[in-house]
């Protein structure tokens, strides 16, 4: 099967040996996403804004590879404050209220920038393509 990825052009990409995301076939997998634009963190000690950077960034790759979040089974969220829940979840809620994806939220000791509060993955399947367009 072909491999169709996406890129961000980070400099980080070819060192480190990774794509934003990737689709084969029906599966679209992104990778962990953070809020950065341009080398920077968007919504510094913002949650709420944070995440809905993130997920708008995933929205993007998804669209790039034929997919939309209506083809999300899977999030994940690492987070490194869990008692900002609440705002994470409003974001992930404002992006997948009606999809419903399986859910995931972990608390981890950091990311990759103090400043990032959220990082997020999803995996989706194109259902159109493997049921001939039938839901």
């Amino acid at each position: 099967m072909n491999r169709t990825r996406v890129f961000t052009g980070s400099p980080w990409e070819p060192v480190v040996g990774y794509c934003r995301a990737i689709r084969v076939g029906n599966r679209i997998e992104v990778a962990g996403t953070t809020a950065m634009k341009d080398g920077e963190v968007v919504g510094v000690g913002n949650p709420y804004e944070q995440a809905r950077f993130v997920l708008q960034t995933i929205e993007q790759a998804l669209q790039e590879l034929g997919g939309q979040l209506s083809d999300v089974i899977r999030t994940r969220m690492f987070v490194t404050d869990i008692s900002l829940w609440e705002e994470f979840g409003r974001a992930h809620g404002e992006f997948f209220r009606d999809v419903q994806p399986v859910a995931t939220m972990v608390e981890v000791k950091a990311l990759i920038d103090p400043l990032l509060l959220i990082e997020i993955e999803v995996e989706a399947h194109l259902y159109k393509e493997t049921l001939n367009g039938l839901k």
